[in-house]
């Protein structure tokens, strides 16, 4: 039994790493210039936008020092890949009443590739 589950867990990180094999760290971190002007991954340096420093797998709105909006507190969501993707796609329409005035990203190479960037950050 043992050997099976530790084969399942090599399978299933397999698969991950092929995913992000996938996408284009170096295209991802291109894209992300846009969203410098008001994210860091710096832990705990806040600017126009919160801190993205361990974004992937964090619940919403809880970087400390960070003014969010009401309706990003009140959205109760963990920013998993499925979360991020949604967000980064349309902001104002999957949270309506947030403060970011980004667009969103209409490629889905550049949200797959920008995603691999963040998760690169958050590991």
């Amino acid at each position: 039994m043992k050997w099976t589950q530790t084969a399942i867990i090599g399978v299933i990180a397999a698969v991950a790493a092929g995913s992000a094999q996938a996408a284009d760290l170096d295209a991802g971190k291109k894209i992300f210039r846009q969203c410098m002007a008001c994210h860091s991954f710096q832990e705990g340096k806040n600017g126009v936008g919160p801190s993205l420093y361990g974004l992937v797998g964090r619940p919403s709105a809880t970087v400390e020092g960070f003014r969010y909006s009401e309706a990003m507190k009140n959205a109760n969501l963990v920013w998993s890949k499925d979360n991020l993707e949604r967000y980064l796609r349309d902001p104002g329409g999957t949270l309506p009443g947030v403060k970011m005035v980004f667009k969103g990203l209409t490629k889905q190479s550049d949200i797959d590739n920008v995603l691999a960037f963040i998760q690169s950050k958050s590991e």
